[in-house]
């Protein structure tokens, strides 16, 4: 114990740790306070490290190797929290990697907004206060044929605001086989539970019949819902019940009928060889008289719920207090409404929007990319790093389209010494980071998702990653 207090004892005092500090040029722009910060962070840590047995002595290269230390600390500490990446998952809708990536459009509006006023909820003709979603109502009800449009922060408090506003202590009729568990955990009982609604559960996992729904129906039954499986499927001995028949039901009994459509696609992409999802004006055209969807999936812009349908039902949604706790601000509206101008001309959606371009691109065009990407990596590696092109899977990712692969093209590295984790961390430490996927010992850089002008970058971290092996 006598050798443990004498070792915090000689532990370098904060002013020490500053003149050390101040002494390094990539930390001159770091406010006093910060560096007082990390500074007692970083001691704190050494202390607790001497108090458990890590360390015997503080000799002067221990010393030296403590401040040395700090100054990376230091550095680490101050670097900014959200930063570019580089995906190249072949993860199109990469929840983690922030979804789906901006048309220019959108950035360009974003910009202007930000650094000026806007009329946000003021009313140009009248020179009275507005309506926020005046700006994306119109072309979502021209996108979509719904009658009315709301906008909130994403599609889970869309599906909340609804079942609260329209079934609250009331009971709402869902298939067991769409009693879904998507990313975060969010689940559909626990979005009923949360609005107040109450749950009443019919059919099996596997089949679901009309007469289930029709059985269930009461004088407590506020809302029949029926939930897309975006992120799932069950395939074999199965039947659900189509949208019409929901909403000829529904008709009957007077219940509107609401759809949890998900990720929400706007255009047809079957025609480009993937699966048929229904579009949203499909499922809007078919009667129901809700339709939530995300907006930062398919649709390919920011992150908001939006809700479509009868102007009955989004007009006492709009009145739910809930509504303006869940409002979106005058980024997403802006970005949101450039996003969808852009669909109004569905071959420069296909061409503009990163989400769409990146899903329907040939795969002969991603393996152009890879070769070149190829070319760039052996020009500057050493032949001891294994480098070849690999066919491989791509996927779009965001929960939409669970079973569909769309082909594309890698580049396999697979360093003889180096560990691959090790070079997949490091990646992911570079100063432009870089995720990958790591497949049978071997670290795919998947070109479906890497931009031609970022494929220089990607050089870069990844010749200063395997340069950095110890």
């Amino acid at each position: 114990m006598e050798k443990r207090t004498q070792i915090l004892k000689n532990i370098p005092n904060i002013l020490e740790c500053l003149a050390t500090l101040g002494q390094s040029e990539s930390l001159a722009d770091v406010p006093l306070s910060r560096l007082k910060h990390c500074t007692r962070l970083y001691l704190d840590s050494y202390r607790k490290a001497v108090l458990s047995g890590e360390y015997d002595e503080l000799s002067p290269r221990n010393r030296d190797v403590l401040m040395a230390g700090l100054v990376t600390f230091v550095g680490e500490y101050n670097k900014s929290r959200l930063t570019r990446v580089i995906n190249a998952t072949g993860v199109i809708v990469h929840t983690n990697l922030g979804r789906s990536r901006l048309p220019l459009s959108a950035t360009d509006k974003l910009a202007v907004v930000a650094r000026r006023y806007s009329n946000l909820e003021f009313n140009l003709s009248t020179g009275r206060r507005g309506s926020r979603y005046d700006s994306v109502t119109d072309v979502l009800c021209e996108l979509t044929g719904a009658e009315d449009a709301l906008v909130v922060n994403n599609n889970a408090a869309a599906v909340l605001i609804a079942l609260g506003t329209l079934a609250k202590d009331r009971e709402v009729i869902v298939s067991r086989g769409q009693l879904v568990e998507i990313g975060g955990s969010f689940r559909i009982p626990d979005i009923m539970k949360a609005s107040g609604a109450r749950l009443v559960e019919v059919g099996t996992t596997n089949r679901t019949h009309l007469r289930d729904y029709q059985e269930a129906i009461s004088e407590r039954t506020a809302l029949i819902l029926r939930v897309h499986s975006s992120n799932f499927r069950i395939i074999g001995f199965t039947s659900e019940v189509a949208n019409n028949d929901l909403v000829q039901l529904g008709q009957e009994h007077a219940i509107p009928v609401m759809e949890d459509l998900g990720s929400g696609c706007l255009v047809d992409l079957s025609r480009f060889g993937l699966a048929r999802e229904p579009t949203v004006r499909q499922v809007v055209g078919s009667g129901m008289d809700i339709v939530t969807i995300s907006g930062d999936k398919l649709l390919g812009g920011p992150q908001a719920g939006i809700l479509l349908g009868k102007s009955e039902f989004i007009g006492r949604i709009k009145k739910n207090p809930l509504n303006r706790a869940l409002r979106i601000d005058k980024f997403t509206l802006a970005a949101l409404e450039a996003v969808l101008r852009l669909y109004l001309d569905e071959a420069r959606a296909l061409r503009e929007i990163p989400t769409l371009a990146m899903i329907i691109e040939p795969a002969e065009e991603v393996a152009r990319r890879a070769r070149f990407c190829l070319a760039r990596l052996q020009e500057r590696l050493a032949p001891s790093c294994g480098l070849t092109l690999l066919s491989v899977d791509a996927r779009v990712g965001g929960g939409a389209m669970p079973e569909q692969s769309i082909a594309s093209w890698a580049v396999a590295v697979q360093p003889e010494t180096m560990k691959i984790h090790l070079l997949e961390e490091r990646l992911r430490h570079a100063p432009m980071p870089v995720v990958g996927r790591v497949e049978e010992d071997r670290l795919l850089l998947d070109m479906r998702t890497v931009a031609e002008n970022e494929i220089d970058l990607l050089v870069e971290s990844l010749v200063a990653a395997l340069s950095a092996e110890t």
